[in-house]
């Protein structure tokens, strides 16, 4: 069993920054994929930025250029950083980690954006 947890929402004015963490324990395996999701009230859950151990990243087009995931793998810690924040951001983001043993997450953490 696998568990994440997150840190690091909050509320902040467009155009700002946040940073999240989040640290997984447990069972981790090696080899595996961590990253963000986030939803919106009354929205699905929709894929933010992902990254392998091995480094490689991939984002959603809607974070782009201002969003960047990173990893500590001797932490087993993902990060996400957010700039330039836009009030289209808000929502519960989650973190993930998807290995042989199977998909995990966090319990969500809440980011504000402020107008």
């Amino acid at each position: 069993q696998v568990q994440l947890v997150e840190s690091g929402g909050g509320l902040v004015q467009a155009g700002g920054s946040l940073r999240l963490s989040c640290a997984a324990s447990g069972s981790t395996d090696i080899i595996n994929t961590m990253g963000w999701y986030r939803q919106a009230p009354g929205q699905q859950r929709d894929l933010v930025a992902t990254i392998t151990s091995g480094r490689y990243t991939a984002y959603a087009d809607a974070v782009k250029g201002r969003f960047t995931v990173s990893r500590d793998n001797a932490k087993n810690t993902v990060y996400l950083q957010m700039s330039s924040l836009k009030p289209e951001d808000p929502a519960v983001y989650y973190c993930y980690l998807a290995s042989r043993g199977g998909v995990f997450w966090g319990q969500g953490t809440q980011v504000t954006v402020s107008s």
